[in-house]
C-alpha cells in the first residue's frame, strides 16, 4: 500500500484536465453528506444559480442541469435529449473533440451534415450560411468553443448569429473554456453549453453541467434515447426536490461548490482570464526561447492550452522527454493533431507564473539531458 512521504506533493498538471486544484477544493472532498440532506441540496441549489450567473444571463432565461460522469457525458445528454426523431444535427468539426460530437450523432442514429476543416483552421462562416441556407432540415447546429486539439478558439458568436437567423437550436461544447472565456449564452445564441466539473472553474471530476435555455428545453418532451441521460428528466428532479434521479458524486459536488468561492474571489471569469492569460504569454516567450515553435498561428490561439510542434533534433523522442518531466513532477499532454506531431501545455488549473517557470526550467534541464540543442525561434511564430 502507497504511504505519503515527508514533503510529498502532487505533480503539476499542464493538460487541459483533471487539473490542479487548491487545497481547499480537496479538503472540501473530506466529507460524508448524504444525497438527501438539506445540506447537500443547498449546495446543489448555489452551485446551479452560480453556473447560470457564470454564463452572463439570468434564471429566468437559462437553467443549469447537473449531469453525472465526465463532459463527454453530458455531450450525449444534450445530443440524445434535445433533438426530435426527425431532428437533423450540423456539426462543424475542426478537432477530435467536433469529431466526437459525430461519433455520438452517428451512434445515436441522428441525421447529420458536417461541415469539416483543417485542425489549424477557424470555421468559414460564408459556408456554414450556405449550409443553413441549403439544407432546410437541419434542426441544431453544432461546435466546440475551445478545440483542446490544438488550442484554437472557434467563433462561436458568429456562428450563433447564423444559427439564429436561420431559426436553428445552437449547441456549444465549452468544455475547456466555460469560466475563463468571458462570454454571455444570450448573446451568443446558445440553446445548449456544455463543460464540465475539472476544468477552468478547477474542480475535481464526477460530472458535466449543461446551460440550457428554458423554451428550447421545455420543447423536448419524448425526445429522450437514453434512461440515466435524459436531460428534461434529470432537471424536472432538480427543479423538483433538488434531487438526483440517480446517486450524485456528492463529493465532486462539494469541491466544485468550494472551487466556485474561489472563481469568486479571483474576480470571476475575468480575473480567472487575466491569470490564464498570464501563463500563457509566459509560457509562449520562454518556450521560443528554448526553441519550440506554435503550431497554431498567432491569431488562432486561446489561452486555454498551447500545442508545440516536435523539434527536428534527431534526440527528440516525446516519451523520453514527457518521462524526464515527469520525474520532475510537471505532467504536460500528448499532441491530438491528426497530421502533425505536437505536444500540448495547459496554462489553466490552479498554476500560477511561478509555476510556468518551474516547468520552462524543468525543459531546459531535459533538453540538455537528452543532448538536444535549438536554436530560440523567431518571435513572429510565437506570438
Amino acid at each position: 500500500m502507497a504511504t505519503q512521504l515527508p514533503g510529498w506533493k502532487d505533480k503539476v498538471l499542464f493538460t487541459p484536465g483533471p487539473l490542479t486544484t487548491s487545497r481547499a477544493v480537496k479538503q472540501a472532498m473530506l466529507r460524508d453528506l448524504g444525497s438527501r440532506d438539506f445540506e447537500f441540496i443547498e449546495a446543489v441549489r448555489d452551485i446551479r444559480q452560480r453556473l447560470v450567473e457564470l454564463g452572463g444571463v439570468s434564471a429566468e432565461e437559462y437553467t443549469a442541469i447537473l449531469m453525472q460522469g465526465s463532459g463527454t457525458f453530458a455531450i450525449e445528454s444534450v445530443l440524445s435529449s434535445t433533438l426530435p426523431p426527425d431532428g437533423k444535427l450540423l456539426t462543424i468539426v475542426n478537432g477530435a473533440y467536433g469529431r466526437r460530437i459525430v461519433e455520438i450523432a452517428s451512434v445515436l442514429k441522428i441525421d447529420m451534415a458536417v461541415l469539416t476543416y483543417p485542425e489549424d483552421s477557424v470555421p468559414d462562416l460564408q459556408e456554414i450560411e450556405a449550409c443553413l441556407t441549403a439544407d432546410r432540415a437541419v434542426t441544431h447546429v453544432a461546435v466546440v468553443h475551445c478545440e483542446t486539439t490544438t488550442g484554437i478558439i472557434n467563433p462561436i458568436a458568429e456562428i450563433g448569429a447564423l444559427a439564429k437567423r436561420f431559426g436553428r437550436h445552437y449547441f456549444v461544447d465549452a468544455m475547456s473554456s466555460f469560466g475563463a472565456v468571458p462570454l454571455n449564452l444570450a448573446e451568443c445564441g446558445i440553446d445548449y453549453l456544455v463543460s464540465s466539473a475539472n476544468k477552468c472553474i478547477e474542480g475535481v471530476p464526477g460530472f458535466g453541467f449543461v446551460l440550457a435555455w428554458r423554451p428550447a428545453l421545455l420543447g423536448t418532451e419524448g425526445y429522450a434515447r437514453s434512461v440515466s441521460l435524459n436531460l428534461l428528466a434529470q432537471w424536472v428532479g432538480l427543479e423538483r426536490d433538488g434531487q438526483f434521479r440517480f446517486t450524485p458524486p456528492t463529493h465532486a459536488l462539494l469541491a466544485f461548490h468550494q472551487a466556485l468561492l474561489e472563481l469568486e474571489i479571483e474576480g470571476g471569469v475575468e480575473g480567472r482570464a487575466a491569470r490564464y492569460q498570464a501563463n500563457h504569454e509566459t509560457l509562449l516567450a520562454g518556450m521560443r526561447t528554448l526553441g519550440f515553435e506554435c503550431y497554431l498561428s498567432p491569431e488562432q490561439r486561446g489561452y486555454i492550452i498551447t500545442s508545440f510542434r516536435y523539434p527536428t533534433h534527431p534526440n527528440f523522442i516525446f516519451e523520453t522527454f514527457y518521462q524526464h518531466l515527469n520525474r520532475r513532477g510537471y505532467v504536460i499532454y500528448p499532441g491530438k493533431v491528426s497530421s502533425v506531431d505536437c505536444f500540448r501545455i495547459g496554462h489553466i488549473g490552479r498554476v500560477f507564473e511561478s509555476d510556468i517557470m518551474d516547468l520552462l526550467a524543468a525543459i531546459r534541464e531535459t533538453l540538455a539531458e537528452m543532448e538536444i540543442s535549438l536554436s530560440p525561434t523567431p518571435t513572429e511564430n510565437l506570438s
